[in-house]
């Protein structure tokens, strides 16, 4: 993610020539555009910018292999986007704005898909969906993050996503700390991390995402995961449903940016500079965790597909090292713990050349058999109720139960056109707070301005 340029003009000379450079870019990764052979379907995806962690590639030159196979005479090209999660989600927009660049199927994060579908660059899935009977599979919580507030289907997803704690065990034991940790509030985790801190100096006692630097990552993993946990405003603490406005800062929402500041001030997470760093995820998987440096980390259940053989950066001994908690809920109020839920879709652009193509494709990808393989090679969630129920699937690799489990406390984010603004506004306030640049009180009521801003004043008070 590009560091934050500090004058007005520098950002617009900036953003024209990023503009410039990907629209460039993205028309000469097309070639003619997806139209140009009928029985060609052009399949765009996220690719890892680490070159060792071949996951998804590997994934889909199977699904290639098995489509050209059934369908003699088709062929399916890759067009992958390999680049980090802000500048993928450019770089696809460009492409999806023309019939010359843009491909049959594209790869979608759900908390930008709206934005996609309000911007007419997503054709809905309906007339598909209605005569493949596998969708009858897909449980409804999945189904809905695809759902345009037309009420019309744009994406078919392919697993989702859980969050808790991970912590070391060999740290734990030389903190005193029990090997069956199970925080039950707020309050134990922090305590938890203080022991550490006291007791094992020269480790991070405990690692939350923060800040502009890392984005969606610092709302969803860090914030979110503590708002939601609040019982802040009875039900989604972020958005009025019934008004279909959004939601000012709160108690709840102060007593979320209060933790983060906490774990920094208290210097119980990394040196702020390194929580403000863009690679920070990246140290977390690859380098903290397995060389015993960090205590205890908030982040998500898709960890270990970084560690499995092949990876390059194997890790077999990760589940005897590592535990696994809930993350508790602000004071242990029912349910007792709290996840957020995400994920991604496949999605058949509306100027797509080949849309038939690209949905026989697709339903190739999410059957049965290729949904398993994808969720265990991924270390998602199940998605497809035959699969959540295979007990080859529950076996197939440690931690897939405890963060299966966790769907069913966890929570969506309201991912209207809005959010991806909304969510900048919460990154800001949290490295206000990380900083200590800002208040808790400030920062409250800087997001309450910029809030405002993002949603053109649809807002309502807490």
């Amino acid at each position: 993610m590009p560091v934050r340029p500090h004058r007005r003009t520098t950002r617009r000379s900036a953003l024209v020539t990023l503009t410039l450079t990907l629209a460039a870019t993205t028309l000469t990764a097309c070639g003619g555009g997806s139209g140009s052979d009928p029985d060609t379907v052009k399949v765009s995806f996220k690719q890892s910018t680490d070159n060792s962690i071949k996951v998804m590639d590997t994934y889909l030159a199977d699904i290639k292999k098995q489509f050209e196979k059934a369908n003699p005479g088709k062929k399916v090209e890759f067009v992958p986007i390999k680049a980090p999660d802000s500048e993928y989600y450019t770089k696809l927009q460009q492409m999806l704005r023309s019939p010359r660049t843009a491909p049959d199927l594209v790869y979608e994060d759900t908390f930008l898909i709206n934005s996609d579908i309000t911007s007419g660059y997503l054709k809905p899935l309906d007339p598909y969906l209605a005569k493949w009977p596998d969708w009858n599979r897909f449980v409804d919580t999945a189904k809905d993050a695809a759902r345009g507030q037309d009420g019309k289907t744009y994406g078919v997803p392919d697993g989702t996503d859980t969050r808790g704690l991970w912590f070391s065990r060999d740290i734990f034991a030389k903190a005193g700390l029990p090997a069956d940790w199970q925080p039950k509030t707020w309050d134990d985790v922090l305590d938890a991390a203080r022991a550490i801190k006291e007791k094992v100096p020269g480790v991070i006692p405990l690692n939350v995402y923060t800040g502009k630097p890392v984005g969606e990552a610092a709302t969803m993993q860090t914030f979110e995961m503590l708002l939601y946990g609040t019982g802040d405003a009875g039900g989604d603490p972020l958005y009025d449903r019934a008004s279909k406005k959004w939601r000012t800062a709160g108690q709840g929402f102060e007593d979320a940016l209060a933790f983060v500041e906490t774990v920094y001030k208290e210097k119980l997470g990394p040196d702020v500079a390194d929580a403000l760093d863009p690679n920070v995820m990246t140290r977390v998987r690859g380098e903290w965790l397995p060389q015993g440096k960090l205590g205890i980390a908030l982040d998500g259940s898709w960890l270990p597909q970084d560690w499995l053989a092949g990876s390059g950066h194997e890790w077999p001994e990760w589940s005897k090292e590592l535990g696994l908690a809930a993350m508790p809920t602000q004071r242990g109020q029912a349910p007792g713990k709290v996840s957020m839920s995400g994920g991604w879709t496949w999605s058949i652009p509306d100027k797509a050349g080949n849309p038939d193509l690209a949905f026989e494709f697709l339903k190739t990808m999410q059957s049965k058999t290729n949904a398993q393989k994808w969720y265990i090679a991924n270390s998602g969630i199940a998605v497809r109720e035959d699969v959540a129920n295979d007990p080859a699937y529950v076996r197939a690799q440690p931690g897939i139960k405890f963060f299966t489990d966790l769907v069913a406390s966890t929570h969506y984010r309201p991912a209207f056109p809005a959010y991806p603004k909304v969510s900048t506004a919460i990154q800001e306030a949290m490295e206000g707070v990380t900083t200590g640049d800002m208040s808790v009180a400030d920062a409250a009521s800087g997001y309450d301005d910029a809030l405002k801003d993002a949603t053109d004043n649809q807002v309502v008070q807490k």
